[in-house]
Parts: C-alpha cells; sequence; structure tokens
C-alpha cells in the first residue's frame, strides 16, 4: 500500500449562520450548538484547514490535539456584497437573479468569480499534494468549505459528476483513494469512501 495516499474531505461544522440560510463565503459564523455532539473515531496522519475560524473550530472539536496547517486558498467563494444575506433578502435583485442563473459567469458584485475561484482553490490543492510529498504522509484529512468540496469531487472524483451534483452533509466526510503517481499528474483518484460522523452519545 506504499504507493497510495488518503486524502479526507471533511466539511466544517454547522454554524449559525448555515442555519438560517444564509450566504456564507469569507464572513464567519459562529458553530451550533448540535455540532459540539460530534464525534468520529478515524484519525490521519497530518491535518490541513481553511483558515475560517469555523473550519478551525471543527477541526479542534473532531481532531483534539491536532494543529492543523492553515491554508487561505481553501476558503469557500466570497460571495462579496451578499454575504450574510439569504434568498429572501436578494430574490429582487436583478444580478442576483441573473448570477442564479448563471453562477458561473455571473460575479457577486464585489466577490468573487467562480473562475477565480477555482483558480484559487486548485492553488490550494497544490500546497497539499507538496506537503504530503516533502513529509511522506500517507493519510491526512482536509476541513474546508461545502464549495470547495463540491470543486475537488468534481474534479478528481472517480465518477465524472458536474459541480451541482455533489452534496457535502455536514455530518458526513469524503475519502479519497489516490495512486501517489496519479495525484501527482492531477488524475483522479481511483476509491471514494465516506466517512460519517456521529454523536459523542454513539461511542
Amino acid at each position: 500500500m506504499d504507493d497510495r495516499v488518503v486524502i479526507a474531505l471533511f466539511r466544517h461544522g454547522l454554524t449559525v449562520e448555515n442555519k438560517r440560510k444564509a450566504y456564507l463565503g469569507w464572513n464567519d459564523s459562529p458553530l451550533c450548538p448540535e455540532t459540539k455532539d460530534l464525534s468520529i473515531s478515524t484519525r490521519y496522519e497530518y491535518y490541513f484547514s481553511s483558515d475560517l475560524q469555523r473550519c478551525i473550530s471543527t477541526v479542534q472539536l473532531l481532531f483534539p490535539n491536532t494543529n492543523p496547517f492553515l491554508i487561505e486558498e481553501l476558503r469557500e467563494m466570497h460571495f462579496g456584497k451578499w454575504e450574510g444575506k439569504t434568498y429572501d433578502e436578494l430574490k429582487a435583485d436583478l444580478l442576483y437573479q441573473r448570477w442564479l442563473s448563471d453562477p458561473f459567469h455571473i460575479c457577486p458584485p464585489e466577490g468573487e468569480s467562480f473562475y477565480r475561484f477555482t483558480k484559487r482553490v486548485q492553488a490550494g490543492w497544490q500546497r497539499i499534494i507538496q506537503e504530503m510529498h516533502s513529509h511522506s504522509i500517507q493519510r491526512c484529512a482536509v476541513m474546508t468549505h461545502g464549495g470547495v468540496i463540491r470543486y475537488l469531487l468534481s474534479e478528481l472524483a472517480p465518477e465524472q459528476k458536474d459541480f451541482w451534483s455533489w452534496q457535502t452533509p455536514h455530518d458526513q466526510g469524503l475519502e479519497l483513494m489516490f495512486d501517489k503517481d496519479a495525484l501527482r499528474r492531477g488524475k483522479r483518484c481511483t476509491l471514494l469512501l465516506e466517512v460519517p460522523l456521529t454523536g459523542k452519545d454513539h461511542g
């Protein structure tokens, strides 16, 4: 198995802003109380995380006594002036209506285009790969955001599916298994496994 590596993707815990279905990109929001009851038995050699506090807090909850390597490029998309607003607050905005119809080409005001977002995430992914190679890491976990995970899965999962086809629940991670050489060459992973999170009262 020395030629195989595992990279697990986890979405941060549910936040107050997530719960009210507000756009949450570079703004931050505290974790909901129910997130603090989640646990995981799986452990990894190394941990990477978005530098936003909701991700760092989730790492501390799920993987205590670890010191994640923070990567700014793993942040969620920047929603600009729409940060913290809900669909009901934005639905009359004509630009917002256009963005909903074509989010890959329309940019939120003072926010980030999908193209810039994907280029940034690609740069963050390359930093992960470089760290893994330089430290001979075979199993690592990455704590990040829903949009980041959707994009990475659309590019790297064994089954080719589009961005919106992937689900990114707060209570489940996904392990991507790669051949080392395939990972280096930017190929898709060979296996995708679910990693469930459980309530602390269930073991």
